[in-house]
Order: structure tokens, then sequence, then C-alpha cells
């Protein structure tokens, strides 16, 4: 690591350590001091640079390496797999929408934002393991790529999460896994989605100025921090303004 700046020394105590130095490692092989490296250093260095423990290091390790970022070989060393690194809006990964649209070359906005409370049904209740009638935050909004609007969402949230912070005078125009963060101390570490096509119904293909026939790409997803605790329901409609790439490994 000649010549490279170092790594920040994160300084963390919470369980989610390993999720956080993933994500840290990935932004640096993407446009940090890993960028134009062949290689990631050796485990001991990487737990000296980040001030955490080779534990640490390691589970990060195996996280992004199960996600293709990297191969790691006796002998030779943690590889860099710059073919999958260079991927953008991997559908297999969590997804945000602000780095989708950056990733196109415009700049994100959220205009049509509609706050409510709603009661579980039997599905949502299913889903986000309440009981059926609790109360529910659902945040509405619409997602531009500089004046294109490209994504409408509705997530779905229990309000216990909010016990600690009044919802209504947060920045909804923000993504929905930085307030859970920020506002909630929650991470969301897993997401089961279902992705399909649909034509939605005339309100959304209306929001997102459709033409006739076009047809849209539903994420009906479920996001779950730790332990395996739901704690959203997201439904995202996404136009034909993205490409979506996947990684499929054969073991």
């Amino acid at each position: 690591m000649t010549g490279e700046s170092p790594l920040p020394n994160l300084s963390l105590s919470s369980n989610l350590m390993s999720t956080q130095v993933s994500l840290l490692l990935i932004k640096e092989l993407k446009s940090g001091i890993f960028a134009n490296s062949e290689k990631l250093p050796a485990e001991v260095e990487l737990s000296e640079q980040l001030g955490v423990s080779r534990t640490v290091i390691r589970d990060a390790l195996s996280d992004i390496e199960r996600e293709g970022f990297i191969e790691r070989t006796r002998g030779v060393g943690t590889v860099i797999n710059r073919n999958i690194v260079n991927l953008t809006n991997r559908l297999d990964l969590k997804l945000e929408y602000n780095e989708l649209i950056l990733n196109s070359g415009y700049h994100p906005s959220t205009d049509s934002i509609n706050l409510r409370l709603e009661t579980a049904n039997e599905e949502l209740a299913g889903k986000l393991d309440v009981d059926l009638g609790a109360e529910i935050l659902v945040c509405e909004k619409r997602i531009l790529a500089g004046t294109i609007p490209v994504i409408y969402s509705f997530d779905y949230l229990c309000i216990d999460l909010f016990k600690e912070v009044n919802y209504k005078t947060i920045d909804w125009s923000r993504p929905i896994f930085d307030i859970l963060e920020k506002y909630c101390g929650v991470m969301v570490t897993t997401d089961i989605t279902k992705v399909s096509a649909t034509n939605a119904d005339e309100y959304i293909r209306s929001k997102l100025g459709l033409r006739s026939g076009e047809a849209l790409i539903l994420l009906d997803e479920v996001g779950y921090g730790k332990p395996n605790r739901p704690l959203l329901r997201s439904l995202e409609f996404y136009t034909d303004f993205f490409d979506f790439f996947m990684l499929r490994k054969k073991l």
C-alpha cells in the first residue's frame, strides 16, 4: 500500500462491524484507494488499518467474496475481480436508488412525498411479523433522474421503529436505508426480493408519465436487520430508464 492514503480507523463496537467493513471495502474497490489495485492487502494489514479484529476482516472478506468482488486463493492472495467491481446496477445486491441514478450520469431527487398511517392487513402483517391491524407508517414518493421520473415507491414500516423520533420531522426524500440507520438505529442487512413485470395501475402510470404499453419492473422486497428481524416492506416500480445486471455463480 505504499504511496496510498490509509483507510479510516472505524473504531466500531457493534455487531454490525463486518457489514460496515464490507461496505467500506466495496467503496474503496470501486473508487477509493484500491480502485487501481489488483489485490487487497493481507488480513493483518487491513486489520491494523481499520482498527478492527482479524475476525471482523475475515468475515467482511467472506461477504464480498460471496458477492463476487474478490477471489481468495492460497498462495496467491486476495485478487480483485475488476469485471464484477465495475458492474453497475446489480439486481442481486441491495439497491440504493441514488447510486443507481448517479451511475447513469444523472442527479437524483425526490418529490410527491406522501406520509400516512395505515393498519396492517393479513399480507403485510405476515411480511413484517406484526399483529393484524398493527399501525404501519407508509412513505410514498417519486424519484427522478434529473427531470425524468424513474421510480415510484411505497415503503411500509412499523411505527414502533420511531419511538425515539417524530417521524414527521424527518427528511423523507432521503433513501429509506439511510433513514432507518440514522433515526431508528437499525440497518437493513438482507433483502428478500420478488421481481416481476407489471403494467401497474393508472395512478402510478400517470406519476411516472408512462407511454401506452410501457411496462415496469416491480421489486417487492422485505428488508431484514439482525437478528433476522423484518424492518420494512417496499414496493418499487422501475421504468425502463435502468439496465440491471445479475451475478450468477456456479459452484
